[in-house]
């Protein structure tokens, strides 16, 4: 596509959190490792140099994964974009029978009663919900963009926001994450916050975020070279909140392949 219409590739990065059956998925998603050497095989064709790291504790079973690849001439003339990723799970029963068709009637319905349009109030939101349950949306604000995605069944309920292109100060960055917990209520949720130019402290600016009702476990920092900087950290409820763990992670292997920790310095 940037062939189609004249543009030269300079950066891509591709993250993930961790899988919770991670046995069950297909090539080239059975390891971290597999899916940096489909990556690799791409983007160093167009001349981009990679870096990987899996960010999380070493006991932890939710860990962050990243890929970045950047061109050799790189630009980073402009300010800083920031990329705010959350991955929630664990959501409140509650909260999670929102966006199942028997209890709201509509997307539209399911965005204004689980609180979702007071996220980023001023956005835009194309929302979209499934059959039996399930939801997702995009939305726009300016130039920035913003998208969440449900899955809300008991034993794997899961959730995830990003937004792109948003001017966070550390006190508007915290009280975005309280906004998008309150509509989900998680009993496990992480945050990585990432920044196109590197050298932006943001460990410092933005790491130690102070999340009431949760603890922080783990907190990593890693510069991705021209690729930026990214700072994650994983949180944990301080109460009983979430839904039931899954019974059915016995079916397949849990241990996904962890190798690839900086693999690429």
């Amino acid at each position: 596509m940037a062939d189609t219409l004249g543009l030269t590739l300079s950066s891509v990065r591709y993250t993930r959190g961790s899988f919770i059956f991670p046995g069950a998925q297909p090539f080239p998603h059975r390891s971290f490792t597999e899916e940096v050497v489909v990556l690799d095989e791409h983007f160093t064709k167009l001349g981009l140099v990679s870096k990987a790291y899996v960010m999380g504790g070493a006991d932890e079973y939710e860990k962050w994964h990243v890929y970045s690849a950047c061109a050799a001439t790189s630009s980073t003339e402009a300010g800083p974009v920031y990329t705010l990723e959350m991955c929630m799970t664990n959501l409140d029963q509650k909260k999670a029978s929102v966006f199942f068709k028997n209890q709201s009637s509509s997307a539209a319905v399911m965005t204004e009663v689980s609180g979702i349009r007071k996220i980023l109030p001023e956005s835009d939101i194309c929302d979209f919900d499934f059959d039996p349950c399930g939801y997702s949306m995009n939305a726009i604000e300016g130039g920035a963009i913003s998208t969440i995605h449900i899955t809300p069944e008991d034993g794997f309920s899961y959730a995830s926001f990003e937004a792109v292109g948003y001017e966070f100060e550390r006190d508007d960055l915290s009280q975005l994450v309280e906004r998008v917990l309150d509509c989900f209520k998680p009993a496990k949720f992480s945050v990585a916050l990432h920044s196109s130019v590197c050298g932006e402290e943001i460990d410092t600016e933005f790491g130690a975020l102070d999340i009431e009702g949760y603890r922080c476990g783990e907190r990593s920092f890693e510069e991705l070279g021209d690729g930026g900087a990214m700072v994650y950290s994983s949180f944990t409820s301080n109460g009983g909140c979430g839904s039931p763990k899954s019974t059915l992670q016995c079916c397949w292997s849990e241990n996904e392949d962890e190798e690839v920790t900086a693999a690429k310095k």
